[in-house]
């Protein structure tokens, strides 16, 4: 192998190495108190429903929920004229009667709207960054849940002496503690309906609250199924362990 071959690997090889490292950087993050944590969790609908108008009003500008339904918001509580609304206060593309490319008020039925057309839209909105979909986030993170509210309450300044590149933000919980992503919430940025505080910690746990359920709609339902299992087991157990004393009860 030359030199200027074995040179590249050698270089290729420590930066493939450095990567584990450099993103081991970032602190891990806190664990929080979830409502669906725990074997007999539940979902908090008050939180999850305050978390999509935080996503409605501030995420659904650049981030997209494409795998979600507008219809599958009855299962936080939504009935069926407040989902209409929703859906309707959004325009889909569709096409018409002549196969023309036209915009529709949404239904529910359809899918999330999502902002771009597409991945390059996407990226040439926002200085070549490429916002990931939030229907899967809290599943597809390491720290599921816990990290994703760190990022979002982790944005600080940069410390003395740390070099920013250009057109990033510090954050202390990002790998790398540079994101192209400016910092989504501010306090009061929106107005809960149960009048909630509307604080960045608050709208951050109500949002990965609503993340969380769109990611694990099932958990619940899973959850509910685990415990009848678990129950229908101790008592076979009973009846088995019966029998058995029953059958050898003469047996000396």
């Amino acid at each position: 192998m030359r030199a200027p071959a074995r040179t590249l690997m050698a270089v290729g090889i420590a930066a493939a190495l450095a990567v584990p490292a450099f993103a081991a950087e970032a602190p891990h993050p806190a664990k929080q108190h979830w409502s669906f944590s725990g074997f007999f969790g539940t979902f908090d609908r008050a939180a999850a429903q305050r978390g999509f108008q935080v996503y409605k009003e501030v995420c659904a500008s650049c981030h997209s929920m494409q795998y979600l339904s507008y219809r599958h918001l009855a299962a936080l509580g939504f009935n069926e004229e407040e989902v209409k609304a929703i859906a309707a206060g959004v325009e889909v593309p569709d096409l018409n009667d002549e196969g023309e490319a036209v915009k529709r008020p949404g239904r529910p039925s359809d899918r999330f709207a999502s902002p771009f057309p597409n991945e390059k839209a996407a990226r040439a909105a926002n200085n070549g960054a490429f916002p990931v979909d939030l229907t899967l986030v809290t599943k597809a993170r390491e720290g599921g849940p816990d990290y994703v509210y760190a990022v979002l309450t982790g944005y600080k300044d940069a410390p003395s002496g740390f070099q920013l590149q250009p057109g990033m933000n510090y954050n202390e919980y990002f790998p790398g503690h540079q994101i192209a992503m400016p910092p989504p919430l501010s306090d009061d940025q929106v107005t809960f309906a149960d009048n909630t505080k509307a604080s960045v910690p608050q709208m951050a746990k109500d949002l990965v609250t609503f993340l969380s359920w769109a990611a694990e709609p099932e958990l619940e339902a899973r959850k509910a199924m685990g415990i009848k299992v678990i129950l229908f087991l101790i008592v076979l157990s009973g009846l088995l362990y019966a029998v058995k004393r029953k059958v050898w009860a003469d047996v000396h």
